[in-house]
Order: C-alpha cells, then structure tokens, then sequence
C-alpha cells in the first residue's frame, strides 16, 4: 500500500476539524451521559463501514452521474440535523444519579446509536470523501484491490471509533461536572442546538459533486 503515514495524517485532519458528528458525540456526552454517547460512537463507526462499503462498489458514482441523488441525500440529511438542533433547543435540563449517569431521555440506547447512524450515513460528503480518498492509496501493485481498501477500510474505521469514544469520555467527563447547574446545561443545549442546525443548513446547500 502506499505511503500509510500520509493516509492517517489525512485521516486524522479530517476527525480533528469540528463537524456534525463531533457536535453530536460532545452534545449526546454532556447532555445524556457517557453511555448513550459511547451508542453514538458506535453508531458513527456503522455509518463509516457503510460508506467504505458503498465507496469500494463505486456506488459513490452515482451522486456525479445522477445529480438528482446527490440533492435528495444532502436534503435529507441536511434536514436530519436541522431536526436534531431543534429538538436541542427545546430540550430542558439532565439530572445525574447517584454514579454520574445520565437519567434516561428520548429512546435511550437503541436512539442514539440510531443517531449516530443517521448523522453520518444520511451525509453525502462522507460517502464521497471516503470514494475520493481510498483510492489515492490503492494501487494494483501492492495486491488484490478488494484487500487493499478493506484494510484502509479496518484503520479508516477503527482510527475514527477510537477519536469519537474520546469525545464520547469526555462530553461525559463534562456532562457529569456539569449536573449541578441547569442554567449551564441550557447554555450548552443552546450552543449544540444552533451548530447542529448551522451544518444542517451548510448540507442543505453544498454544492453538487464535479
């Protein structure tokens, strides 16, 4: 394979820049607790796989030869987080039991995996990134391609699992520190709220794929 320390370094620039998925890990931390933040985490990594399924299929054609699809997915999920800022905003405040847990709130778990999922997989700039990257560091000399992109696709994967399990720890290292003062929590509620709606509306309008 072909220079991998360029690959993560490319990587890791683009988990490093704040993004919808780093809002949600922080958001779902502080706001819900470490545990359904870990779920989101979870739910993110589904989403990487599948794009790095999607991207080694050439499937990511489709969004240049069919603009149309390319439209309906950014709206979409332009949309999906638009939803989820709001419901931020409305939200009230998080109470903490006796360990630092978040009490439960919206479908526990099974939600915010879901969350995760959605935020991710319903962004068609993932998909594209993944279809655009991947093959700069493929190259039928070293191997079998299928091999090749389903390692890129293992460390693509597990690179970005153990950058948001950090976020995941430490919204819910701030959340836990954070349980005694509602007014604090709006704030924060407030602030996610209104940058999950600005990356929704940023989707919503991105320019078509060249």
């Amino acid at each position: 394979m072909v220079d991998m320390a360029m690959f993560l370094g490319a990587l890791l620039i683009v988990y490093v820049v704040p993004g919808p998925d780093m809002i949600l890990l922080l958001e779902t931390g502080v706001l819900r607790g470490r545990g359904q933040a870990l779920a989101v985490a979870v739910g993110l990594a589904i989403a990487r796989a599948a794009h790095v399924t999607l991207a080694a299929l050439g499937l990511a054609a489709l969004f240049k030869t069919h603009p149309w699809a390319f439209d309906a997915a950014r709206t979409v999920g332009g949309c999906y987080l638009v939803w989820l800022g709001v419901r931020l905003l409305r939200a009230g405040p998080v109470s903490y039991d006796a360990v630092g847990q978040a009490a439960p709130r919206q479908a526990g778990w099974s939600g915010a995996l879901l969350s995760g999922v959605l935020t991710n997989v319903l962004n068609p700039k993932a998909l594209l990134f993944c279809s655009v990257l991947l093959p700069q560091f493929v190259s039928p000399a070293h191997g079998p391609i299928g091999q090749q992109f389903a390692v890129l696709g293992v460390i693509l994967v597990g690179l970005g699992l153990a950058f948001d399990v950090m976020c995941a720890l430490a919204g819910g290292a701030v959340g836990r520190w954070m349980s005694a003062s509602p007014r604090a929590q709006k704030i924060q509620s407030r602030i996610f709220g209104v940058a999950l709606i600005g990356f929704g509306l940023r989707l919503t309008i991105a320019q078509r794929p060249a």
